[in-house]
């Protein structure tokens, strides 16, 4: 991919390309001229050339794939730069190698409380839980809660529980699960949900320099996937760590913060709407958890679970006692935009009947009430989604996961009413795409993959899993564009390719929207433009 001159210039000119535009006056064009950060030019090449001077930057995509930048609408993006530069479990299938890759890592971290792991017992061959008993012999001294890959269960060994104090005798907090032994009634280790944060209270704190390292390191994955935008699940360090990076120059992706629901008092208080802040940070939304997950089998449901009959999942403690309603119906008067956590199907019935409420009793506004994940959604409640304006945020790779053994879970009929992106999509609902990074990986392309094929980890399912469900990769791409930037009240200055709106864009390696779908997984990125900057190039 020829380049003229050095990425020194401010103007750059992109020549001989497939352009997605995203516009839809004009799909497609050859040619995308920029002016420091903004697009000026979008047409053909001809037209282009007349743009072009000695200060104009000349890159020749020789038929390449011009995208707008890739928006992410669900991170938790400085959690994900810890695990890049720490422990990561996630590839591991057995239990074996999973006490393998841990003990490799206790040996060169002795003594210091370790976190992160992303591990996975679903794609372990025996599919059980791991125990403390697993992992004592090899921990005595070093204290360990290692996260599910959800986030919504974790494991700790016998000396982070001894800190916590948790014991036989420690209840159930509200929302939360401590699993004991059916024997003895000791805790096995595995704390679910809202019973985690017992020991997270007991984790000292990264430091702001250990932060703003996994930032970085977060930024340089980013770059190399064509992210150019997040919406994160941020917390006031990684705000801070969002600032510090903007001050220093060195933030290459555009950073949509939803900050904990609890906190809305203090956005009120400020005189802070929505969408408040530079294109760069934003702040202005918020927040909250109404179940668990359905690898942690606390995803709140009407049915109880096919293997075991007496769980029907967790409503959070917030949703159980009302504060989730009450913080929900001030926020939004106040014009503070409501992203919910749902996965199970009695999660999302509540959050669409929360919806409804806020929608009768609060004054009228463009609020983009947002469900995140609506993994499990019921026939019946799409259509009231859709008469609510309610946006979908979802995670398509997530399937690829789930799809090898949700079915043993939740019985072969519920599983017919799980990721339902087309049945979204012709309701006339916005879907938004993203990682959960780092659920899964931080990687669009993967994304529409999964969105496109609905192929498995197991393989099992040549035809795609749930293959009703299946999308277009124009609807896919769509999603993970100007729909991502709709949801977070941005289509007007990013998402698509057209004049006026903020330079950022990528360059695949192969043209996704000819080649098999089987191949998207292992398309690269060649290049990656923010703010009108190269960032990444391969």
């Amino acid at each position: 991919m020829p380049v003229s001159k050095s990425n020194s210039l401010s103007n750059k000119a992109f020549l001989n390309g497939k352009i997605f535009t995203l516009n839809k006056s004009q799909p497609y064009a050859e040619a995308v001229v920029i002016n420091q950060s903004k697009i000026i030019f979008a047409g053909s090449n001809r037209e282009a050339e007349n743009l072009i001077n000695k200060a104009v930057e000349v890159i020749d995509l020789n038929g390449k794939l011009l995208l707008p930048g890739f928006i992410d609408s669900h991170t938790h993006f400085i959690n994900g730069g810890f695990n890049l530069l720490g422990l990561d479990l996630r590839h591991t299938k057995s239990i074996e190698e999973f006490k393998s890759e841990l003990k490799k890592f206790v040996v060169s971290n002795k003594g210091k409380w370790i976190t992160g792991g992303n591990w996975n017992h679903e794609a372990w061959k025996t599919r059980a839980l791991p125990s403390k008993e697993m992992i004592d012999e090899f921990t005595q001294d070093t204290p360990i809660f290692i996260e599910r890959l959800d986030k919504h269960m974790g494991l700790a060994n016998s000396l982070a529980l001894k800190i916590a104090g948790i014991t036989k005798d420690t209840p159930n907090p509200e929302g939360g699960l401590i699993e004991k032994d059916p024997v003895t009634g000791e805790p096995t280790g595995i704390l679910k949900d809202n019973a985690m944060p017992i020991i997270y209270s007991k984790i000292p704190p990264p430091s702001e320099d250990e932060m703003y390292k996994a930032g970085l390191a977060a930024l340089n994955e980013a770059r190399r996937n064509g992210i150019t935008s997040i919406h994160d699940i941020s917390y006031p360090a990684d705000l801070s760590t969002f600032q510090m990076l903007e001050k220093n120059n060195e933030l290459t992706c555009r950073v949509y913060t939803r900050l904990p629901v609890s906190s809305y008092k203090n956005f009120v208080d400020a005189g802070i709407h929505f969408n408040f802040g530079s294109d760069k940070i934003t702040i202005g939304s918020l927040k909250a958890f109404s179940d668990g997950s359905l690898g942690a089998g606390t995803a709140w449901f009407f049915e109880h679970y096919l293997d075991d009959k007496n769980n029907y999942g967790l409503a959070t403690d917030i949703l159980s006692d009302g504060r989730l309603e009450q913080w929900a119906l001030e926020a939004d008067k106040n014009k503070l935009q409501l992203c919910i956590h749902a996965i199970g199907n009695r999660a999302n019935a509540f959050l669409i009947d929360l919806a409804d409420k806020i929608e009768r009793i609060n004054p009228k506004w463009d609020r983009r009430f947002r469900i995140e994940h609506a993994q499990h959604v019921r026939s019946q409640d799409i259509r009231r989604m859709s008469e609510l304006n309610i946006i979908v945020s979802a995670q398509p790779y997530h399937l690829f996961d789930d799809g090898a053994w949700a079915e043993k879970k939740l019985g072969s009929e519920s599983i017919k009413e799980s990721y339902s992106f087309k049945s979204f999509l012709d309701a006339g609902i916005t879907v938004c795409f993203g990682s959960d990074w780092t659920v899964a990986p931080l990687n669009a392309l993967k994304g529409i993959y999964a969105a496109v094929t609905r192929k498995t980890a197991d393989k099992n399912f040549p035809a795609g899993w749930i293959p009703e469900q299946k999308i277009s990769v124009e609807d896919a791409a769509r999603c993970y564009t100007i729909n991502g930037a709709y949801a977070a009240f941005e289509e007007k200055i990013k998402g698509s390719v057209e004049p006026g709106k903020l330079a950022d864009l990528v360059v695949l390696s192969e043209d996704i929207f000819s080649i098999d779908p089987e191949r998207i997984k292992d398309v690269k990125v060649e290049m990656t433009i923010f703010d009108g900057k190269i960032v990444y190039s391969a």
